[in-house]
């Protein structure tokens, strides 16, 4: 009897021990499992991104009025440094420079600026503003170097439709039509521009299609 009863013990031990293995076993195998990659999402708005020729793919984010000078400099960089470094042709490069924030009203053109000016340049904003009102795009005008320079090497340019329709606002004062206003401003780009919703989204969006971010200023 006492043997039976030790016989049952070792049994249901063994069977415990056999379990735990599998269970171990199990755990290991399941934390082994290759993890599933992520995919973003693809949009309709994007596809522009995917057509862009390039080699390389860079996005330039600028944010203030003054970092458009920076954007276009360095624009040209990438381009000089990518030929004379490593023999890559400005064909070969795709640049986007997103012009969002208080970079958006130099997406437009010197017909806006005509326009528009006082509240392109934000006088509306600022009471102790002084100076005649500007009338050109300062960044698309003149002897510098000029964002039509710029895309007719090839970059394009993302602007933001958030800050676009603020502007539109702006422009229409409370009485207006703030949508009129934006389908003027849609009309009215520099060479390839496209308008996104916003142009924090279209950054973020332009990194999942492989461009390398940079922040300009």
């Amino acid at each position: 009897m006492a043997k039976n009863a030790n016989r049952r013990r070792q049994l249901i031990a063994g069977l415990g021990t056999t379990a735990a293995a599998i269970a171990v076993g199990t755990g290991t195998a399941a934390a082994q499992a290759p993890a599933v990659s992520f995919q973003p999402a693809r949009h309709a708005q994007d596809d522009w991104f995917a057509t862009r020729r390039g080699k390389h793919r860079v996005v330039l984010d600028t944010t203030s009025a003054a970092g458009v000078a920076d954007a276009i400099r360095f624009a040209n960089n990438l381009f000089n440094g990518s030929k004379s470094g490593y023999s890559v042709d400005e064909a070969d490069m795709a640049i986007v420079v997103c012009l969002r924030h208080r970079a958006t009203p130099h997406a437009y053109t010197d017909a806006l600026w005509s326009k528009y000016g006082r509240v392109l340049d934000r006088r509306d904003e600022d009471a102790n503003a002084s100076g005649p009102l500007p009338t050109t795009n300062l960044y698309n005008t003149g002897e510098r170097p000029q964002l039509s320079d710029m895309a007719r090497r090839g970059v394009h340019f993302m602007v933001c439709g958030t800050a676009s329709r603020g502007i539109a606002q702006r422009a229409a004062g409370p009485n207006g039509n703030a949508d009129a206003v934006f389908r003027e401003l849609e009309a009215t780009l520099i060479p390839n521009a496209h308008i996104v919703a916003a142009g924090v989204v279209g950054v973020t969006h332009a990194h999942e299609y492989g461009y390398s971010y940079l922040f300009v200023g």
